[in-house]
C-alpha cells in the first residue's frame, strides 16, 4: 500500500514539476504549490511574484529553488523515513519483524547521517508554506485587479491549511516549541504552543497523507483549469 501511495504520487509529481506549463490560470491568478515560488524566466511573469531569475531550460524546474528542500524536508521526516524504510528496503517491513541486514549503524554514517538536518529543512519548509499561503491569499485578486472567489480558491485553502498543519505537527517543531526548558511553568507562552503542536504531532501521519492528496488535487485542478479541459466554478465575479 505504501509502495503504491508513494511511488504514484512520486512519479505524478515528477512528469509535473518537468511539464512547465499548464501551471497557472491568469484570469484567476491560480498558481498550482508544484510551480511555487516560480521564479524561471519562463514562468508567467505575473505568477512571478517574487522575480524571474534562473534560466529557462527543461531539465531545471520552475520552482527548482523550493522544490530540492521540500523533497529533502519529507525523505528526512520521522513518520516517512519509517513508511519509505519499510515499503521499500524492508528495513523490517513490520514491527514483530526482525531487521533483515546483518549490521545495524543507525543514522551515523553517511548516507543516512544526512536525516539529522530535517529541523533545517524544517525551517526552510516553514518559508515556503508562508509563499503558499501568499499564492492562496493572492488568488482573491483577479489579474484585473477585482476580487474573485472560485472553487479554486477553495481548494488552495484547503491545501495550505494541511500544509501548515502537517509542518506544525512535525516532531522537529514539537522540539523547538518545548525543547530545553526544565520548568514549563516559566515560559506560559511556549506551554501553550508545545501543548498546541502536541495535539498536532498525534496526527502526523495522517498529515503527511493528506498533504500528498491535496497537493496532487490542487495541482490537477489547476491543470485542468489552465489546459482548458473544464471552467472553474465561480461563486465571485
Amino acid at each position: 500500500m505504501n509502495v503504491a501511495g508513494l511511488g504514484a504520487w512520486v512519479v505524478y509529481a515528477t512528469v509535473r514539476a518537468f511539464m512547465q506549463e499548464w501551471y497557472y490560470v491568469e484570469p484567476y491568478n491560480y498558481l498550482t504549490p508544484f510551480y511555487s515560488p516560480c521564479v524561471s524566466l519562463g514562468c508567467v511573469e505575473e505568477a512571478a511574484h517574487f522575480g524571474r531569475f534562473l534560466p529557462d531550460v527543461w531539465w531545471l524546474p520552475y520552482a527548482a529553488v523550493s522544490l530540492p528542500f521540500l523533497l529533502l524536508f519529507r525523505l528526512t521526516c520521522y513518520y516517512y523515513r519509517k513508511a519509505y524504510y519499510r515499503a521499500f528496503w524492508l528495513s523490517p517491513p513490520a514491527c514483530a519483524v526482525a531487521e533483515p541486514h546483518g549490521k545495524y549503524t543507525g543514522e551515523t554514517r553517511f548516507p543516512l547521517i544526512g536525516q539529522n538536518l530535517h529541523r533545517y529543512f524544517f525551517y526552510i519548509a516553514t518559508l515556503v508554506a508562508l509563499v503558499n499561503t501568499y499564492d492562496a491569499i493572492m488568488a482573491f485578486i483577479r489579474t484585473d485587479g477585482t476580487f474573485g472567489l472560485g472553487l479554486g480558491n477553495i481548494i488552495l485553502l484547503v491545501n495550505v491549511f494541511f500544509l501548515w498543519c502537517y509542518s506544525l505537527s512535525c516532531h522537529s517543531c514539537r522540539s523547538i516549541m518545548g525543547g530545553r526548558l526544565n520548568h514549563f511553568s516559566r515560559h506560559p507562552l511556549r506551554y501553550r504552543a508545545w501543548v498546541f503542536v502536541s495535539k498536532l504531532n498525534a496526527r502526523h501521519m495522517q498529515f503527511a497523507w493528506i498533504t500528498l492528496g491535496t497537493l496532487a488535487l490542487t495541482d490537477f485542478y489547476i491543470m485542468a483549469v489552465s489546459a482548458g479541459w473544464f471552467p472553474d466554478l465561480r461563486i465571485v465575479n
